[in-house]
């Protein structure tokens, strides 16, 4: 009887709320029951929607900015550029002093270079998956991947654990979710993100499903959850799901909240920032991005994953870096300053990463290819080391002089400053406890 009951009444839902809201939107705020019917994997940890809550006691980080870089950056044009190693290894770009005496980038990076006394840069982040998607499975969920299970994101999980503050999603990716390891993983599709659906440095830049399709007002939108809960009360008398539906119900009344809320179609309204701090950051996917970022963190939101250009450089790396090395460079400068200008950069952790590095010497075509055994992160904010290096490369980027950073350190380190405790279990599929970081310990080494 409850899977006879339970297809008509989805189709009804995708007809009347899909219609109001947008399905995109819709499917955002879904219970995952309605995943796990098309074949995506919901873990028993999300039956029941989480209530917002405060982070965790002793949290330095109130919201996180994770900015990642696809494809792979290199680190010698980055921030590891070894002025005197072997011109085949050095590659095409001189070095520049930073503001941290010692420490050099790559000559793109001339706005960063002024505020490196402001962020911690690791030199010797490491792991062993040289393909895209396995080094971005790491750097999104803080494990290396496996056949039997997809686990959930950073963002999904600080979506699980800490829920959110007020109509706006705890997890947003800008412009849109990039990859599958962005995703909820084995928790509820309801832990995902909320994707802009658009680039804010287009013209026509606009969020997706932020307000009703044309020809929804707001009565016939009332009139349309009036039928739905209805629905949803007929459908609780005749059969066991109950409980579930409620659930489900819940996440609609979430979907409903945001497209009401006027605080939320003023944090997505990058028009109401100053021409001149726009062009501050820059009219550019870089610039633009970030300053929405940062928006969407002040107003509440607590993590937010900003995806930016291509970094898988296997030709002609000269001519294929310096461009977008420039924007980001001014655009991630920016963010830095304005954060630290409102005074919320202790209490914002910007997150830099990118899949693995490049290979250390240039291949036939003056290109680098995949390299994860040493790549560079930035880290800043948040309870992150001001002014500091994490690590020593070798003097031809082949491996660790001395400490490396493995994807489980990194990953117990963000959740302890979020004030998450990586060592809690969740339930997988099957009712299987896993936990949220396998085997990880803090480095105290890159705390402030």
């Amino acid at each position: 009887m409850v899977d006879r009951l339970r297809s008509p009444r989805r189709d009804f839902l995708r007809a009347s709320l899909g219609g109001a809201l947008g399905l995109a939107l819709a499917d955002r705020f879904r219970f995952g029951l309605f995943a796990q019917e098309a074949g995506v994997p919901a873990g028993a940890a999300a039956v029941a929607p989480v209530a917002a809550a405060a982070p965790g006691a002793g949290a330095k980080a109130q919201a996180v900015i994770h900015l990642f870089l696809p494809g792979g950056m290199a680190q010698q044009e980055s921030f590891d550029p070894k002025p005197f190693a072997p011109a085949e290894y050095r590659g095409p770009f001189r070095s520049i002093e930073t503001k941290v005496p010692g420490l050099r980038f790559g000559e793109h990076w001339k706005e960063l270079a002024k505020l490196a006394d402001r962020f911690t840069v690791v030199r010797t982040m490491s792991h062993g998956e040289a393909a895209h998607e396995r080094g971005t499975h790491n750097l999104f969920t803080g494990y290396r991947p496996s056949p039997a299970l997809q686990y959930p994101s950073f963002g999904a999980v600080v979506s699980h654990e800490l829920g959110s503050r007020g109509a706006l999603p705890p997890y947003v990716c800008i412009p849109s979710q990039p990859f599958v390891d962005a995703g909820s993983g084995y928790l509820s599709s309801a832990y995902g993100p909320f994707s802009l659906g658009s680039d804010p440095a287009a013209g026509n830049f606009e969020v997706r499903d932020l307000a009703p399709p044309q020809g929804i007002d707001e009565a016939r939108l009332a009139r349309r959850r009036a039928l739905l809960a209805k629905v949803d009360s007929r459908f609780r008398a005749a059969t066991p799901a109950a409980d579930e539906v409620a659930a489900a119900a819940s996440f609609y009344e979430r979907a409903y909240a945001l497209i009401a809320s006027p605080e939320a179609k003023a944090a997505f309204d990058l028009k109401a920032e100053p021409d001149q701090l726009r062009d501050r950051y820059g009219r550019h996917a870089a610039g633009q991005r970030l300053l929405m970022a940062r928006r969407l963190v002040e107003a509440g939101v607590r993590w937010v994953s900003v995806t930016y250009g291509g970094w898988d450089h296997h030709d002609n790396i000269a001519g294929a870096f310096a461009g977008q090395a420039r924007e980001l460079d001014q655009g991630l400068a920016s963010l830095l300053r304005d954060l630290e200008e409102r005074d919320r950069l202790d209490s914002t952790l910007v997150l830099v990463t990118t899949e693995f590095g490049r290979t250390p010497k240039l291949n036939a075509t003056a290109g680098r290819d995949h390299w994860p055994r040493v790549f560079s992160l930035l880290l800043a904010g948040g309870g992150i080391k001001k002014g500091g290096v994490y690590g020593t490369s070798n003097s031809t980027w082949t491996e660790p002089e001395d400490v490396a950073l493995s994807v489980e350190q990194f990953a117990a380190t963000v959740y302890h400053l979020i004030g998450i405790d990586s060592g809690k279990e969740l339930l997988a599929p099957g009712n299987r406890p896993i936990e949220i970081v396998k085997g990880g310990h803090v480095v105290p080494e890159l705390l402030a």
